[in-house]
């Protein structure tokens, strides 16, 4: 009797991992339809949201600092409080994305960010702000990683490494148009409209996320909630397959649960450290450079206007360089590519340091870091996604976005504190520099086996 418990059981695992193969097969080796597409393109829509609401306090930060008399020790914890809310978003919030479905954690998240926003508009103090920043943060941690998980699962093989990368082009694209916008409004109605208009235009995306992100066919084969097999149909039919008649029931066997030990498997441990490690050392330094460069700007004497286009310059170059790396993945090696963006924008941010230039020459400068730095931290994004599979990629993307994080958080804080210790800008770019030189080698290092 036993033994025939065990037979039945080792056939219904093979018949629902059949099904999970069956549809991952039909999806890779198709071409990308309509529904698809769509997917896709929300999902950059959302990552430009993100990038309003970061770069928002980047670009606002010399008036709050003015308004508030804050030193520049306080407005790095400023910036570093959002950066921790998304380290701890990917961490806990993302997991359940794995667990309770792609796309309510999407809604869960993008309402985090709206009541950030929206509140943040009528804070009064520096706690406030603090307590806000963290919560709005909890959100764009949330989001990052699923939207990654969103876009690899509906992508087809050809197009995977390319639709991810083109997620990630929406936060620039978010930080530019975030950039223009502050630069009319701010010196006309004050910093609190910006974050005002950008909470609204989260609100907008709440509706839409609810009528229009369908459920990704493997979140829906792997958890099986109810009308499961008619969610994966309408999916299906709209990407030109197939209805499935039936879905074989999920062995009991097989738990839900996604352990952080899964991560430190034997074929995974070696990828799990590196990635972590790429990601936490690329972070420290994109995420100082994102948070102080407008301030820095205005610190040294530039106009206000002036200053927003440096961080305009950015978070152009990041676009640029986000979109390429994703179009050069369909030909090189993610790794590879890292590495070298990576060592590109070291090269970049050294010559900024050591050279007495003009405004031109230093905006030429911003461009290529954000196109070097950007690009090569958002390969990071497909690389984690082909290492982990559907059942743990939401959890993998997660962890190494939110371990990166910590990098995040130390970096503005710590640029703060040397800043008011009067360490110069060009030191500070030199020390800045070298993370990026540690990450692009942890990416090199990850075995290509894990990559395909």
């Amino acid at each position: 009797m036993s033994d025939q418990r065990t037979s039945a059981t080792i056939d219904a695992i093979n018949d629902y991992e059949e099904i999970q193969e069956e549809l991952q097969k039909r999806i890779l080796t198709s071409p990308m339809k309509a529904v698809q597409i769509t997917a896709i393109v929300m999902c950059f829509i959302l990552n430009m949201i993100d990038g309003m609401d970061v770069l928002i306090v980047s670009f606002t930060s010399s008036v709050v600092e003015a308004e508030w008399g804050l030193s520049k020790t306080q407005l790095g914890y400023i910036f570093s409080a959002g950066l921790f809310g998304m380290m701890l978003g990917c961490l806990l919030l993302a997991p359940f994305a794995d667990k309770f479905g792609r796309v309510k954690l999407l809604f869960l998240s993008t309402a985090l960010i709206t009541i950030g926003m929206l509140m943040t508009a009528i804070t009064s103090s520096l706690e406030q702000m603090l307590a806000l920043r963290f919560i709005t943060g909890l959100g764009i941690g949330g989001i990052l990683p699923t939207m990654a998980a969103i876009a690899s699962e509906f992508a087809n093989e050809k197009n995977r490494n390319f639709s991810v990368g083109f997620v990630q082009g929406g936060w620039s694209i978010g930080a530019i148009l975030t950039g223009l916008f502050v630069a009319w409004a701010v010196p006309q109605f004050g910093w609190r409209i910006v974050y005002a208009a950008a909470g609204v235009v989260s609100a907008i995306m709440l509706p839409l996320i609810y009528w229009f992100m369908p459920e990704t066919p493997s979140f829906l084969i792997k958890k099986q909630p109810i009308g499961a097999r008619q969610k994966i149909n309408m999916v299906l039919v709209k990407m030109g397959h197939a209805p499935i008649e039936s879905i074989p029931e999920k062995p009991e066997i097989l738990s839900d649960k996604v352990p952080l030990r899964d991560l430190f498997s034997e074929k995974l441990r070696l990828p799990t450290v590196l990635l972590w490690s790429g990601v936490f050392f690329a972070f420290m330094t994109l995420f100082t450079l994102i948070s102080w460069i407008h301030n820095i700007a205005t610190s040294s004497g530039m106009p206000f206007e002036l200053a927003t286009y440096a961080g305009l310059a950015l978070n152009i170059g990041a676009f640029i360089g986000t979109v390429g790396i994703g179009w050069l993945a369909t030909w090189f090696p993610i790794n590879r590519l890292i590495f070298i963006y990576m060592v590109c924008a070291f090269i970049f941010m050294s010559i900024y340091a050591n050279l007495s230039i003009g405004y031109g020459v230093m905006f030429g400068l911003i461009l290529f870091i954000g196109i070097s730095a950007q690009g090569g931290i958002t390969g990071f994004y497909p690389a984690a996604a082909r290492v982990y599979d559907a059942n743990m990629r939401a959890t993998g993307i997660g962890w190494a976005i939110g371990i990166g994080r910590s990098g995040a958080i130390i970096g503005p804080a710590l640029f703060g504190i040397l800043f008011d210790d009067g360490v110069t800008i060009q030191n500070m770019f030199i020390i800045f520099s070298i993370p990026l030189l540690l990450a692009g080698t942890a990416a090199v290092l990850i075995p290509s086996e894990n990559l395909k």
